[in-house]
């Protein structure tokens, strides 16, 4: 595996969760798995082991040297590239609004340097780039490594996490990345529409290619979601597929999760209700709330999270009877909306602005619902863990969204617009009128598996059928 941040050791979004999630799950299947990331500023090597002091990496004619740190965790080696000018820096990718100038050399140095650890360190069968951050990793090996010995018969696989963001930059650094100038000319793998796209090389060149659900994989190929890159998707639809995000049941779980005032499964609600109670004491919300449907959201404040509609029907979901309990930050025009609507019914309307993971637990665990009206979502996190804990969810069918959830288990609306949002909500709100049914939709929720292993016997199944079968064991 070669992606730019893995939990537990750095994380700015899902990704992360991936490349901590999905690698232990297949060590558990009996595969042999190394991940290689950077060693960041803020990532703590405490115990670590250094496996190369010197590795050489050359990059558009300059040799650079970096070291290889070793971490095994759950079964599998978290391999850290160790280059400090590149990744010794106060941010992953960006100092506030502003991305590094030279994000095209560090990642396009870390590329080289997982396929010269892929060399020294650890053979594999299979090398798994993820986003634009590793999406040279595939270029590279198909042109100036094609030759060597050590990768014969070596697959890629290129996971796209979300297709809006493709490492783009300015066509004339091209010569700074070591690769063939023909690559960068127009039409070329790497030029795209006057500038460099990381992303497109990957595609290009990747064995197989995959996304994190299967609705998003038909998106994506599509021109309203796939990015001006739909046709060459489109190209290579017979190596493209959609293979679901696993959750970390460990973290996000509802019978022990150390983060809830009392905990609960689906064979012993009472919990549920004590979780709700003390939600609206944080809050500020008032005890008459319990009787009414708490609609939960932990979230960017973003458009393509469907705040837009949002925006639309929010005072009109109160005047339906619910109350809202609401953590995030994004776009500011968001933010004030949401103050505004905590001040215009603050007995109905709880407000948090910013980032705090316990207090979106106790979301998850007090609310009754959770809403996620996404204009786009590959494939979205919270609403798994919204079903394991009860929260039904109230989702637009897009992508991963339209993947999870399914009659029976939560909320879906099709169009994106605000009356479509509102007259889902306005189901969802009828329907908890019925405690009796409303508690075996609860239960239904909560038996869904979407735990890592499921997604791993998927990935190693892609992955046999990429390699020999003499090849033996699989490894990413």
């Amino acid at each position: 595996m070669v992606g730019s941040e893995a939990v537990p050791f750095v994380k700015t979004g899902g990704l992360a969760d991936v490349l901590g999630g999905l690698p232990p799950a297949l060590a558990r299947a009996g595969h042999d798995v190394a991940v290689v990331i950077p060693k960041y500023r803020k990532v703590d090597l405490f115990g670590a082991e250094r496996v190369f002091h010197e590795l050489p990496v050359w990059l558009g004619g300059h040799l650079h040297t970096v070291a290889v740190d070793r971490v095994t965790d759950r079964g599998v080696q978290f391999l850290f590239v160790n280059c400090p000018w590149a990744f010794d820096r106060e941010g992953i990718y960006n100092v506030g609004n502003n991305d590094y100038y030279d994000n095209h050399i560090r990642f396009a140095l870390f590329s080289r340097a997982a396929i010269e650890v892929a060399r020294r360190v650890f053979r594999p069968n299979v090398i798994h780039a993820h986003d634009w951050q590793a999406s040279l990793t595939a270029p590279y090996l198909k042109t100036s490594h094609s030759s060597d010995p050590t990768f014969f018969g070596v697959k890629t696989v290129l996971t796209i996490h979300n297709l809006g963001y493709q490492g783009q930059f300015a066509l004339g650094l091209g010569h700074e990345l070591g690769l063939d100038p023909a690559m960068l000319g127009p039409g070329g793998p790497l030029e795209f529409h006057g500038s460099l796209n990381f992303l497109k090389s990957g595609i290009v060149f990747a064995d197989a290619i995959s996304t994190v659900s299967k609705a998003y994989a038909g998106e994506i190929q599509t021109a309203e979601f796939g990015f001006g890159l739909d046709g060459l998707l489109r190209s290579r639809a017979d190596v493209l597929s959609g293979i679901l995000n696993g959750v970390d049941y460990s973290e996000w779980n509802p019978e022990h999760d150390r983060y809830i005032p009392r905990n609960y499964s689906a064979d012993a609600l009472e919990g549920k209700k004590e979780c709700k109670r003390s939600l609206l004491g944080e809050f500020g919300l008032p005890e008459e709330n319990m009787e009414r449907p708490l609609i939960g959201i932990v979230s960017r404040f973003a458009s393509q999270k469907g705040f837009d509609l949002v925006a639309e029907v929010a005072r009109g979901l109160v005047d339906l009877g619910a109350s809202l309990a609401v953590l995030g930050s994004g776009d500011p025009g968001y933010e004030n909306m949401f103050r505004g609507l905590a001040a215009w019914r603050p007995d109905r309307v709880g407000l948090r602005i910013g980032y705090d993971n316990p207090l979106s637990h106790r979301i998850e665990a007090g609310a009754d619902m959770f809403l996620m009206p996404s204009r786009y979502e590959p494939c979205g996190l919270n609403q798994i863990y919204s079903l394991r804990y009860g929260t039904i969810p109230i989702v637009r069918a897009t992508g991963g969204l339209d993947d999870t959830i399914k009659e029976g288990t939560g909320f879906k609306f099709w169009s994106y617009a605000g009356h479509d949002l509102y007259e889902c909500i306005r189901v969802a709100v009828q329907a908890y009128e019925d405690r009796e049914g409303w508690t075996e939709m609860m239960v239904r929720a909560m038996r869904e598996d979407f735990s890592w292993d499921v997604s791993a016997r998927e990935y190693g199944a892609l992955y046999d059928s990429l390699v020999k079968p003499a090849a033996g064991g699989v490894a990413a």
